[in-house]
C-alpha cells in the first residue's frame, strides 16, 4: 500500500489519467478522416479519398503511439520520458520520410491528399488536445 501524499498513492488513485484524453482525440480524428475522405474523393476521386483518409490515419496512429509510449515511460520513471520521446520521434520521422519518398516515387495521384490529410490530422489533433486540456482537464485539476 502506498503512503498517502506520495506519487505512488496519487497514481494508484487515478491510474488512467495519462490516457484519459485519447477517446476524445480519436473520435475527433475519426470524424476528420470521414470528412477528408469525402473531400479527397470529390477532389481526386478514389485515390484522393484513400490518400486523405490515410493521411489522417497516419497522424492518429503516430500521435496515439507517442501518447501510449510516453504514458508508459512516465509510469515507470519520469526521467524516461525524454529519451523515449526523442527516440520515438526520430524513428517516426524517419519512417514517415521513407514512406513519403517511396509513395512519391510511384506517382500515385493520392499523394497530395495524403499530405493534406496528415496536415489536417495534426491541426485537428492538436486543437482538440488543447481544448481538452483547457476545459475538461482544467476542471479536474485541484485549485
Amino acid at each position: 500500500m502506498a503512503e498517502p501524499g506520495t506519487r505512488a498513492a496519487e497514481e494508484t488513485a487515478d491510474r488512467g489519467w495519462r490516457l484519459r484524453h485519447l477517446p476524445v482525440l480519436l473520435a475527433a480524428v475519426a470524424v476528420l478522416a470521414a470528412v477528408a475522405a469525402v473531400a479527397g474523393g470529390v477532389w481526386r476521386g478514389a485515390d484522393g479519398a484513400l490518400g486523405a483518409a490515410a493521411g489522417v490515419a497516419v497522424t492518429a496512429a503516430s500521435y496515439t503511439l507517442t501518447t501510449v509510449v510516453l504514458a508508459w515511460a512516465d509510469s515507470k520513471d519520469p526521467q524516461l520520458v525524454l529519451p523515449f520521446g526523442l527516440g520515438l520521434y526520430v524513428a517516426k520521422i524517419t519512417a514517415l520520410g521513407g514512406v513519403m519518398v517511396l509513395v512519391a516515387s510511384t506517382g500515385w495521384p493520392g499523394l497530395i491528399p495524403f499530405c493534406l490529410g496528415i496536415a489536417a490530422g495534426v491541426v485537428v489533433w492538436t486543437g482538440v488536445h488543447v481544448w481538452w486540456l483547457t476545459t475538461v482537464h482544467a476542471r479536474r485539476m485541484p485549485r
